[in-house]
């Protein structure tokens, strides 16, 4: 689809456009004042001319191949426009109407028909149930909200948001950035968040990328987009919600989405190269942190500040945040209290007030600062505000002039932080930004940006992909086809990427089995592994929680007849299959959801970390870490699982039925376990 006809377009169309006050007058008023300078069409019935441009009766009567139409009518009459527009050729559509898939099973199935026209036809739409588009450098605006000042909005940033009001917050203060270009995407009913992610890393006025998202479709294209951005220097800034059960239920209510798990969502942005916030205010601070024109390469943080008391606070906000605030080097304190007399603590954030010769003090001690090699940026920390009733603009001036004077002999990033998020004066935001020089807000937020854009910026990835991709797949396969990989050969894929697995060894005898048991250390898993066989526990091929050479062996025996049973004979060379092998790998403690393929992170509740056999710590301390676990879909849990109800009713009717019986009467492990096939 193009999305040129909607982010670019040479024509817009409006349907239900009036002179009376209407979101379809206000949309021609901001066409005016953005300074559009393609064809405007009104479509109303009533009129033949409207504020001076001729109207059409209908979308039926419009010129051929319009760019964007914009539909500015009740949801209950979009559907009877829509194949109008497809046959005179419209090649983009805004709905902004709600009323479809998140309002019940009618309006989904008048979104359905809507969808399936514009793919159809080519259709590229946004919504419904959105605010529309914005794009500045074009310049265009198909936006349900009046345009005051036009001057205000080019940038370089591009947003897509699912929501409108996020929109609305955004765009009401660009004071530090600016939009490349805004999308509100609605229910996104054929193009999606990804389709404008794709479009913005593209796009020559886009340098950084922020998405607001209830949900993810077609998430393989979305990661992919990730790793795309990557690679060309693009952080997409990205602030999920459904962190909670309440709030997945009400997205589903607002648009119709699905919010997903949050924890797994968290660790894919982090694979693969985005940036993740919490909040508004962290989004906005790596937006504008994003502004100066150098990045940070570290994260090794230096302040200046004119207080004690300031340099203190900003040392706890830091060390509870888990930023990198090193103390300053010996010859770095020498060289500063050389200027300013001693210095409190360790010199991290530098208390420069010294002997109150600011004009001396700054900026010798930013000088030295930004020569320092042990820090990767410096950072001004000044308060000041427009309108306020105490201080001087002139003295927040000269502050900003030392940082510009000291950058400009530094290769660092260097950034001006008021200790208030939101809180600037004009005249040094427009001072600093024609020196290059980003300025943020709030301690937390504005140091934690610079921090999130370090590590963003930090060159390995080790778990991301590169050239030659798909080599060490065709080396496992050998020359030989195969339909499936089953899980060892599957495993060792994951390890080559970078990924951890569970210790494991793959045997061929009852023997090589034991041996390998006691190589790894009891209990132990022992599963059969072979490509023709996906449901391994359904079939009692699984068992968990051996404890012994004997319960190995017996195990093993009952395998063995158990494939025999099912018709299975190990053959080698066989095209298109594997010898069904059997794997012996470590059972690890409870705690850790080994079925889930990682092992719990720290008590912050960090989805990451290494997979390792046991959870270090007390006892105590390892069931608060496993509290902390994203819960684990049923068939994954470790413990008892539930049977299905035919295994419980036969669960002790001998060891050869394979619904989860065991040859000692009790449930079949396999049954009982979490490790499925």
């Amino acid at each position: 689809m193009r999305l040129d006809a909607l982010l670019r377009p040479r024509s817009v169309a409006i349907l239900g456009a009036s002179e009376r006050p209407s979101i379809g007058r206000s949309l021609i008023e901001a066409l005016d004042t953005i300074g559009f300078r393609g064809a405007i069409y009104p479509i109303n019935p009533r009129y033949e001319t409207l504020l001076g441009r001729k109207c059409y009766a209908s979308v039926a009567e419009l010129p051929r191949d319009v760019d964007t139409l914009a539909i500015c009518v009740n949801h209950a009459r979009v559907l009877e426009h829509m194949r109008p527009a497809a046959e005179r050729g419209v090649g983009a559509a805004v709905i902004f109407d709600g009323g479809f898939a998140e309002a019940g099973a009618e309006g989904r199935r008048q979104q359905e028909e809507i969808t399936a026209i514009c793919r159809d036809a080519g259709i590229a739409l946004c919504g419904p149930n959105c605010m529309g588009v914005v794009s500045p450098h074009v310049p265009s605006m198909v936006y349900i909200q009046a345009l005051r000042d036009p001057a205000q909005l080019p940038g370089n940033v591009g947003m897509i948001s699912q929501s409108g009001s996020i929109c609305i917050g955004l765009l009401a203060d660009c004071r530090r950035f600016g939009w490349s270009h805004v999308v509100s995407s609605g229910n996104e009913a054929v193009l999606a968040a990804v389709d404008f992610l794709e479009y913005l890393i593209d796009d020559e006025t886009t340098r950084v990328i922020a998405m607001f998202l209830e949900t993810v479709r077609q998430p393989e294209r979305f990661v992919a987009a990730l790793d795309r951005a990557t690679d060309r220097g693009k952080p997409v800034v990205v602030l999920k919600v459904g962190r909670h059960e309440r709030t997945r239920r009400a997205i589903t209510t607002h648009t119709g989405g699905l919010a997903g798990e949050a924890r797994v969502f968290s660790a894919v942005l982090r694979a693969h190269g985005a940036i993740e916030v919490a909040d508004m205010d962290e989004m906005t601070e790596v937006l504008a942190c994003a502004q100066g024109e150098r990045w940070p390469r570290g994260r090794r943080l230096c302040v200046m500040t004119a207080s004690g008391g300031q340099a203190e606070l900003i040392l706890d906000v830091a060390a509870a945040a888990g930023l990198s605030l090193p103390p300053l080097s010996a010859t770095s304190r020498a060289d500063v209290e050389r200027v300013l007399g001693s210095i409190t603590g360790d010199g991290n954030p530098l208390d420069a007030w010294g002997n109150g010769d600011f004009a001396t003090n700054f900026p010798h001690a930013l000088s030295v600062l930004g020569a320092d090699p042990d820090y990767d940026a410096v950072v001004q920390c000044s308060d000041t505000c427009d309108d306020q009733p105490m201080g001087s603009v002139d003295r927040m001036l000269t502050y900003a002039r030392s940082l510009t004077d000291a950058a400009a002999k530094s290769t660092k990033p260097c950034y001006f932080m008021t200790t208030r998020s939101g809180v600037f004066h004009r005249e040094v935001i427009t001072f600093l930004r024609q020196q290059g020089i980003a300025l943020i807000g709030g301690t937390r937020q504005g140091l934690g940006a610079i921090d999130r854009l370090a590590r963003w910026a930090e060159p390995a990835r080790a778990l991301r992909g590169g050239a030659g991709k798909g080599r060490a797949i065709r080396a496992l396969l050998g020359g030989c086809t195969r339909g499936t990989i089953h899980e060892y050969d599957a495993k060792r894929l994951l390890a080559q990427a970078g990924l951890p697995v569970v210790a494991e060894r793959l045997v061929a005898s009852s023997d090589d089995a034991r041996a390998a048991a006691r190589a790894i250390g009891y209990p132990v898993v022992l599963k059969v592994v072979a490509d023709t066989i996906p449901h391994r526990s359904d079939l009692g091929l699984v068992v968990v929680g051996l404890r012994d050479d004997a319960e190995l062996s017996a195990e093993w025996d009952r395998m063995a007849r158990r494939l025999s049973d099912l018709g299975l004979r190990a053959r080698a060379g066989v095209r298109g299959r594997r010898r069904p092998d059997r794997g012996v790998r470590r059972r690890v403690p409870p705690p850790v959801a080994v079925a889930r393929g990682r092992c719990g992170g720290d008590d912050r509740g960090d989805s990451g970390g290494n997979v390792a056999g046991r959870v270090p710590g007390s006892a105590a301390g390892r069931r608060r870490r496993a509290r902390a676990l994203p819960r684990i879909p049923r068939r994954l849990r470790l413990g008892r699982a539930r049977q299905p109800r035919r295994a419980r009713r036969q669960s002790h009717r001998g060891e050869n039925d394979w619904r989860g019986l065991r040859d000692r009467g009790r449930p079949h492990r396999a049954a009982r376990g979490a490790v499925t096939g």
